[in-house]
C-alpha cells in the first residue's frame, strides 16, 4: 500500500473482529509511529496499553457523561462540544439523554486500547495565553496518533481517536495513576476491523482552501 492509498482508506475503524492484536505487532506499529514530529522534536507523548478487563470498564464508564452532551447537542441540532456556542440544552437533559453505544463499546470490544497522553512539560503551547481554547499544543500529539492508525492499517489493523472520556480527565488521572502535568490526548481503541472502508466521503479542496485570506477566491 502506498502513502497516498493509505491517507485515502484509512478510516475510524468502531468494529473489531475477534482477531488478537500481538504486542509484538502493536510494538512495530508504535516504531513506526514514534517518527511523526513534535514541537521541538521533543516527543512528548506517553502510551498506556491497555488490556484488563476492569480498566476498559472503567474508561467506557467514563466516556457516558460526554457522549450523553454530543448526543443531546446534535440532536438539538447544534455542533457538539465546540467552545464558541454555549450548549442550549440544559443538564436535566443531557442527562437523561441515552449515549450512543457506538461511542462506548469500541473501548470494550477492542483488542487493546491505548490510552496516548502528551507530557505538558515539554509542549510549546504558543497560544496559552489568547482568549480562547488551547490548540497548539496537539501539533505535538495527534501526529503521532494518526501515525499509529497510518502504522496500523498497513498491518489490517484500524482505530479510532475518542476524545469523548477527556472530558474527565482527573478521573482518567487517578484511575491510570497519570501524573498531573501530563494530559490526556486520546483513548485509542485498536484491532482488526470488521469491515474496512475503502471509499471516505470528504469535502473538495474547493470548499476549504481560499486564496491569500479568509473568504478569499476558491483553490482548485
Amino acid at each position: 500500500m502506498d502513502l497516498e492509498q493509505a491517507m485515502r482508506t484509512t478510516f475510524a475503524a468502531r468494529e473489531f473482529s475477534a482477531d488478537p492484536l500481538p504486542d509484538a505487532t502493536l510494538v512495530e506499529i508504535l516504531d513506526a509511529a514514534r517518527f511523526a514530529p513534535s514541537g521541538g522534536n521533543r516527543q512528548g507523548w506517553r502510551v498506556i496499553v491497555v488490556r484488563d478487563k476492569a480498566t476498559r470498564e472503567a474508561l467506557a464508564k467514563l466516556t457516558e457523561p460526554a457522549a450523553k452532551r454530543y448526543v443531546a447537542q446534535q440532536q438539538n441540532g447544534e455542533n457538539p462540544w465546540n467552545t464558541i456556542d454555549p450548549p442550549r440544552v440544559d443538564a436535566a437533559t443531557i442527562e437523561r439523554t441515552p449515549p450512543l453505544m457506538r461511542l462506548i463499546e469500541p473501548v470494550l470490544k477492542a483488542p487493546v486500547v491505548l490510552v496516548i497522553c502528551v507530557d505538558l512539560k515539554v509542549v510549546a503551547s504558543t497560544d496559552q495565553d489568547l482568549d480562547r481554547v488551547g490548540v497548539i499544543s496537539g501539533a505535538s500529539i495527534y501526529p503521532f496518533a494518526w501515525n499509529i492508525l497510518l502504522a496500523a492499517r498497513a498491518r489490517g489493523f484500524g482505530g479510532t481517536i475518542t476524545t469523548l472520556a477527556v472530558a474527565q480527565e482527573p478521573e482518567l488521572q487517578t484511575l491510570l495513576g497519570l501524573p498531573a502535568h501530563v494530559a490526556v490526548a486520546t483513548v485509542m481503541p485498536l484491532g482488526r476491523p470488521v469491515k474496512p472502508l475503502t471509499k471516505l466521503r470528504r469535502k473538495p479542496v474547493s470548499e476549504f482552501a481560499m486564496r491569500e485570506r479568509w473568504g478569499g477566491a476558491p483553490l482548485g
